[in-house]
């Protein structure tokens, strides 16, 4: 390779970066089986639709395409497209990282993602919207920092991709719409900037984004926009709660790590006051989904998750890239830089071998309020149990009392069985297997625990069998009750 092409010694360190971490990422979806939204999305989105009910639909195809393509829904297939989204991601932030500083800059900004548990472990690995949606939203970030940087008075190939990338990212999750505002309100309020607003580049990204978006928008419309209003009751509500923002921020610091939301903090206000262009525009982006969340949790009847804020954090790392660089040359940055990768690559290898070999056995029930082994095993057992007891015969149908129990039994059970969820608050299963359509039916009632009272008035005379355990090598983690029954009437009087 001729001189004048050889990578530079920071592209080469993030290669390294993605690839290391993307067989650690690789190795951990091997071990660990789906969580709880991860099993309620793979097994609620088998049927292919252009929107469902909590999301749209990027996270829902990619889950699916991957299990159709693989013949298998093993958690390491449907988990690859969102692996590889993220080795996607860290190479877009080290871009994004040298247009705001320079290529050491962007490498620790990548490594630094990394590190983050919100981001390295949950949106870098996991079966969730926020996976294609911080892709997207990166994506979209550096095509504009492209754009108002750029002495060409038309720009045209990063104005469209900021639109193709904010289209992609509302199919992603609604909340990208905040990411959105914040750079409508960056062109409003930055004077050198403004001019953009008298040109048709940014009119038409917004156009190519709303067109990516409207299969949305059309299902909603064929379905009572019950997407819509599921995701804007969250913000519905008229109870006070003074201290409700600080817990918001509070928590989003744990997720991102309390010392790296404590480097973030001063650099994204230092930069909303001025700065250059790039680290202003970064900071614009960043403030909605920080500031509304935090605001929304103040007076939501809802509680408010930490991690909806983490796309406004997301933007933020760049300038913390930045901030790390200047600093490396000092032992104490380095040390807290090597302690936090350990930290994370420890933490994944603990959990890694704890869900796959029992490692710790009972011990976390024994601390914890309730053991968190059940939500990362795979619930096959209980296949096996039914099907060795005769209870899994083709054309059976599982009802569970609530659509989080579903997604887990639904994985568990396999494709072959159809479940219904018998709780008014069904979800995606209430969309494409309503309960109503059992009605007169005999079904299998699955549950944690009792028998719910709604469902004894919905049912006729359920015949309690002997419970299905739920089993993590030979370790019995939980009992699902079971009951033979008739489903009398749906939704049950109340």
């Amino acid at each position: 390779m001729m001189a004048g092409h050889a990578l530079s010694a920071q592209t080469r360190a993030v290669l390294l970066l993605i690839a290391g971490t993307t067989l650690a990422r690789l190795l951990f979806a091997q071990a660990v089986g789906l969580g709880v939204d991860e099993s309620y999305m793979v097994s609620a989105g088998r049927v292919a639709s252009l929107g469902y009910f909590d999301h749209p639909p990027i996270a829902w195809w990619l889950s699916r395409g991957a299990a159709w393509l693989a013949g298998s829904e093993a958690a390491v297939m449907v988990r690859l497209p969102f692996i590889a989204l993220f080795a996607l991601t860290t190479w877009l932030m080290f871009r994004l990282g040298t247009v705001a500083r320079d290529e050491r800059a962007g490498f620790w900004a990548a490594a630094a993602l990394n590190m983050s548990p919100v981001f390295g472990i949950t949106s870098g690995t996991w079966v969730l919207p926020d996976g294609p949606l911080d892709c997207a939203l990166v994506g979209a970030a550096l095509c504009l920092a492209h754009a108002v940087q750029s002495t060409d008075r038309a720009p045209w190939r990063w104005w469209i991709g900021a639109g193709l990338c904010a289209g992609l990212a509302l199919s992603s999750k609604y909340s990208a719409g905040l990411t959105i505002a914040g750079a409508i309100l960056f062109l409003a309020v930055s004077r050198p900037h403004r001019i953009w607003l008298r040109r048709p580049q940014p009119w038409l990204a917004g156009v190519l984004a709303a067109l990516i978006f409207s299969p949305v928008i059309l299902w909603n419309a064929q379905h009572d926009w019950a997407s819509f209003a599921f995701q804007g009751a969250r913000a519905a509500g008229l109870r006070f709660r003074p201290l409700a923002p600080l817990e918001v921020l509070a928590g989003g610091a744990l997720f991102v790590l309390p010392w790296i939301w404590a480097a973030m903090m001063p650099l994204w206000l230092r930069a909303l006051r001025g700065g250059g262009a790039t680290d202003r525009l970064l900071a614009f982006l960043a403030a909605p989904p920080i500031i509304v969340f935090a605001l929304v949790a103040a007076w939501s009847s809802q509680r408010v998750l930490f991690h909806w804020a983490a796309p406004g954090y997301l933007m933020l790392f760049p300038l913390l890239g930045a901030w790390i660089a200047d600093r490396m040359n000092q032992r104490w940055m380095r040390q807290t830089v090597a302690a936090t990768a350990t930290l994370a690559l420890l933490s994944v290898a603990v959990i890694s071998a704890h869900t796959y070999l029992d490692l710790l056995g009972s011990a976390l029930g024994r601390v914890m309020r309730k053991d968190p082994t059940i939500e990362g095993v795979d619930w096959t057992s209980v296949h096996d149990d039914l099907w060795a007891r005769g209870l899994l015969r083709p054309g059976t149908v599982v009802g569970v009392p609530n659509w989080r129990d579903a997604g887990k039994i639904a994985r568990g059970l396999g494709p072959a069985v159809t479940v219904i969820v018998l709780n008014r608050d069904a979800r995606q299963f209430g969309v494409v297997a309503p309960a109503s359509d059992w009605v007169g039916h005999d079904i299998l009632i699955l549950a944690l625990g009792n028998l719910p009272l709604e469902l004894a008035g919905a049912t006729l005379a359920p015949r309690p069998l002997p419970p299905s355990p739920i089993r993590l090598r030979g370790r019995d983690l939980a009992e699902l009750s079971v009951f033979q029954a008739r489903l009398a009437v749906w939704p049950p009087p109340r």
